[in-house]
């Protein structure tokens, strides 16, 4: 049953499908003519160049009621598949009366004169259908696709007051029919396969006029589509239509355009790569000098382009008054400051990109740079530059900083590095530091992650340049160094100058009086290589030989 019921909808979209298929289809004529109601036999006259003037109604004519109806469409007349003409097919209904011969159809296209045609009826046949309500039909006029046509019926004679007028628009190109048969409509059709690796797009033609070669080329698509290079001609021999087409970058705008070789001919595009906008955002440049920053549509887009502050999380906050409509000329945006964490985001539709043109540091001008030494964070402002930039003290709560209505201006010299000294207890206190002085700038925040002891009454920022300890410690140790090596050095001369002093009978005396007692030795021996300590001393004995050799002074 469920197999019968899916049948049955198939054949009915099928043939609502063919339905309308058909009713795109054109009806067709073998020549052109005109056709009156049965019974009344009317005949083309001959063209006048200039319309004759009207004239006062008949007696008795009834001037409302002449003209009831007007029809127009479009018909085809066909020489070959691909040779057929359009005609423009006018139908119209009239009360008949002896006043009235014939009926006069007037057509007018744009930049074109008048073009009138006149068929009388004979007297016969109208005397037979005086009152009646009669049909004339005519399909002679030659028209155009795409054509505004203002047509207007008259009575024959011209009676003032007793006209019927009409505008018809006739069907465009892109009516199948016409695509198929009407040489001025036929474009060919394109299909393409892409090989992205190659940046290559193979191109195949179908349904070209079968007697002219083909050209193809790519093309940027705007008001009109700007060649990118030379176009490729199809020789209308060769058995397979197709081409190799090389492209640099696949833009949304870059298309496959053809056309016939033929004057004014009818040019089609397909456009591979529409859909890809993610291939506008990039081309960004920036100036260093004037700090500007610039970017210029590759194709025709509309969305809005805007500057915005990356946070931790990738996400993007826009930042006041920066945003532009992207329309032909270049988006700028002056006094911008060249930070990592500054992006352009790029909107279209419902979809966002975000590009970030200074995450590589290139232009990076200042930054906030954390020490961790001994337990404690030292948090300070670098800069390239000699600029200003606004502090604000902040307390995070949730994990969202709110800061306090005062600010602090700091001021940092060119390839210095400024201490902002948060001190104190501040766990969950964050400092906010951006640049002044120019249009477009981010904040950095920085929130403590150690509690940094000290005096809880010590300033909060302060402006006073940092001193790296290694200029003071190592001037001192070398200065240390140099004092100890320089005492030893003159401590060692001096001792070689007392000892060479002659003084052979104190050493004879000395000598015959030396001690026998083995531990006096060892002090005695411990004099002649040490002759003073600090803290316990132990001074040679004097010159005047005693029964003792040495004496320990002790402190």
């Amino acid at each position: 049953m469920i197999l019968w019921m899916y049948l049955l909808m198939f054949y009915y979209c099928l043939g609502l499908n063919g339905a309308a298929a058909e009713n795109t289809r054109l009806d067709r004529i073998e020549k052109c003519g005109t056709k009156c109601s049965q019974g009344l036999h009317c005949k083309p006259k001959q063209r006048y160049l200039f319309p004759t003037p009207c004239q006062n109604p008949a007696e008795g004519l009834n001037t409302t009621s002449v003209f009831h109806n007007i029809s127009l469409s479009t018909v085809m007349r066909c020489d070959g598949r691909q040779k057929c003409s359009l005609h423009l097919r006018i139908k119209t209904v009239l009360q008949l009366s002896e006043s009235i011969h014939g009926v006069t159809f007037c057509t007018i296209t744009a930049g074109m004169m008048p073009h009138c045609q006149t068929f009388s009826f004979t007297r016969t046949s109208r005397e037979r259908m005086t009152g009646l309500q009669v049909e004339i039909e005519n399909d002679c006029t030659a028209i155009s696709p795409s054509q505004q046509v203002q047509v207007t019926v008259k009575t024959v004679a011209n009676y003032c007051g007793v006209t019927l007028a009409s505008t018809y628009h006739t069907p465009q190109c892109i009516n199948e029919d016409l695509k198929r048969h009407v040489p001025e409509c036929i474009t060919g059709r394109l299909s393409y396969d892409v090989n992205p690796e190659m940046k290559e797009l193979s191109v195949n033609v179908s349904d070209m006029l079968e007697d002219r070669d083909y050209l193809l080329r790519l093309c940027h698509k705007n008001f009109i589509c700007v060649g990118t290079g030379a176009s490729t001609l199809i020789k209308k021999e060769q058995p397979v239509k197709s081409v190799i087409l090389s492209y640099s970058r696949p833009l949304p705008c870059l298309c496959i355009e053809g056309w016939s070789v033929v004057t004014d001919a009818r040019r089609v595009q397909v456009c591979p790569f529409k859909d890809r906008l993610k291939e506008l955002w990039t081309g960004i440049t920036f100036d260093p000098v004037e700090k500007t920053l610039l970017w210029e549509p590759s194709c025709p887009v509309t969305a809005v382009v805007s500057l915005c502050e990356k946070r931790e999380d990738s996400v993007c906050v826009d930042l006041p008054h920066s945003s532009r409509n992207v329309g032909r000329e270049k988006i700028t945006f002056t006094k911008v400051d060249p930070h990592p964490k500054l992006c352009m985001k790029f909107t279209a539709g419902s979809q966002s990109w975000t590009r970030c043109p200074f995450a590589d540091g290139r232009f990076q001008a200042w930054d906030v740079v954390v020490t961790r030494q001994q337990g404690r964070e030292e948090v300070k402002v670098w800069s390239q530059i000699t600029t200003t930039f606004s502090l604000r003290l902040c307390v995070k709560f949730a994990g969202h900083p709110v800061c306090q209505n005062n600010e602090t201006h700091l001021q940092v010299e060119k390839h210095k590095a400024v201490d902002l000294n948060l001190t104190g207890k501040l766990c969950n206190s964050c400092v906010q530091v951006k640049m002044v002085g120019v249009k477009y700038a981010v904040t950095v925040i920085h929130c403590l992650k150690q509690c940094n002891q000290s005096s809880p009454d010590s300033h909060i920022i302060t402006d006073q340049p940092t001193w790296d300890l290694t200029w003071v410690v190592v001037p001192a140790g070398v200065c240390l160094a140099s004092i100890i090596i320089v005492t030893l050095l003159l401590h060692v001369v001096l001792t070689v100058h007392r000892r060479r002093k002659p003084n052979r009978k104190k050493e004879r005396v000395c000598t015959s009086e030396k001690q026998v007692d083995p531990a006096l030795d060892f002090v005695v021996s411990a004099l002649e290589t040490q002759p003073a300590l600090q803290g316990g001393v132990l001074i040679p004995d004097s010159p005047h030989c005693g029964n003792e050799k040495a004496n320990l002074i002790s402190n």
